[in-house]
């Protein structure tokens, strides 16, 4: 499922579902800055279809109107894809080569930086340019995110029942993580720096082998494990919006898939050195 990133629109239920499950209630601090924001996306590589001058292949679709903020009229916008997934971005371009082999030929993969697509996103609203960028998830994540998503909504409805009812199709591209214990805190990781820190996983596999190691060294505290989903877009949107400090100690952990690719850079760079 294509998500189009327009990161100030999307926060809907992920507020909620963060800020009212962190462990720490001390508010006070800004919103984090866009600076803070950038360097977490910075370490997720993602795949872009560009041509030979690096702009993006670019395709223009109608979005229906319930996916306007603003308008109930249809809406043509400029969309350019971008893929979480390498083994995603290769099969799409492999079918494109076949489909129209002037323009496939013609256009490569270029791995950037999500921190990228997020400067390029905020510019683009900033110069009111018609252009958007669909983040393209795994579609196994997406599979993996709908039950987990679906009892959420759920929960938040039975908790909720004088809102307005929200979707139970998830949307976008999904983050796991893990809370446990008596106060459903969120689990949390050992920086280098000595620091605590709250992953977000974009691989629910790698989330589930910290909660089994966690399982593992707290067997009495097994049984109150819970794992959920939110979407990307709608954390980017609680850090750009929200005063929690806690939302500073939280981290994206890339894929499984990416860390071989950075891997890999890492190995050609040594390589070439």
């Amino acid at each position: 499922m294509k998500s189009l990133v327009r990161w100030g629109a999307t926060l809907g239920l992920v507020g909620s579902t963060l800020l009212g499950s962190f462990f720490t209630a001390n508010l006070g601090a800004l919103a984090l800055p866009e600076e803070e924001i950038t360097e977490r996306l910075q370490a997720i590589p993602v795949f872009t279809i560009t041509d030979g001058r690096g702009a993006p292949l670019v395709q223009t679709v109608t979005l229906p109107p319930n996916n306007q903020a603003t308008s109930q009229e249809s809406q043509t916008v400029d969309v350019a894809r971008v893929f979480m997934s390498q083994q995603d971005a290769n099969t799409f371009l492999a079918d494109l080569k076949s489909k129209d082999p002037n323009l496939g030929n013609s256009v490569q993969i270029s791995p950037v930086s999500l921190a990228e697509v997020y400067e390029l996103e905020k510019n683009s609203r900033s110069q009111q340019e018609d252009l958007d960028f669909a983040l393209i998830p795994k579609q196994e994540q997406v599979r993996l995110a709908q039950p987990l998503w679906e009892a959420q909504i759920t929960e938040w409805e039975r908790q909720n029942p004088n809102e307005k009812p929200r979707s139970k199709e998830f949307q976008g591209v999904p983050l796991f993580a893990a809370k446990a214990g008596p106060g459903q805190g969120y689990l949390t990781i050992q920086l280098q720096n000595g620091e605590q820190s709250i992953p977000f996983f974009f691989d629910k596999s790698l989330l589930q082998e910290m909660v089994d190691r966690y399982k593992q060294q707290q067997p009495n505290q097994a049984s109150s494990v819970v794992i959920e989903v939110v979407p990307l877009e709608g954390l980017i949107s609680t850090l750009q919006r929200e005063d929690n400090p806690d939302l500073q100690k939280i981290t994206l952990m890339p894929s499984r898939e990416s860390l071989q690719f950075l891997r890999s850079l890492r190995s050609n760079s040594n390589g070439s050195n």
